[in-house]
């Protein structure tokens, strides 16, 4: 099974990340996010074809000295949670 997952936007209020570090910010994300799914830590709704249309993350906490890869980590982890959420509320899905 392949998955595609696309962020749009990611909004990061409060965040300053210095745009030499942003690569390191996303790659870590990414990599997690697929962790996430390899490991089948995200619903296996997806394996039905049951997919959220939009969601939002769960919100994070930074820490004091949060570097950029800890804190794509937590985003990661943060849009896995939101991802959830959507699948486990009533409103209804698409199907693909």
């Amino acid at each position: 099974m392949n998955i595609i997952v696309r962020i749009e936007r990611l909004i990061l209020d409060g965040v300053n990340i210095p745009p030499s570090q942003r690569h390191l910010l996303r790659a870590s994300a990414e990599t997690e996010i697929a962790r996430l799914f390899a490991d089948g830590e995200v619903s296996p709704n997806l394996s039905e074809g049951v997919i959220p249309p939009h969601f939002s993350a769960s919100t994070i906490q930074l820490a004091v000295g949060n570097d950029s890869v800890q804190l794509g980590r937590q985003i990661a982890q943060a849009v896995s949670g939101g991802f959830e959420k959507c699948l486990r509320s009533p409103r209804k899905l698409s199907a693909r």
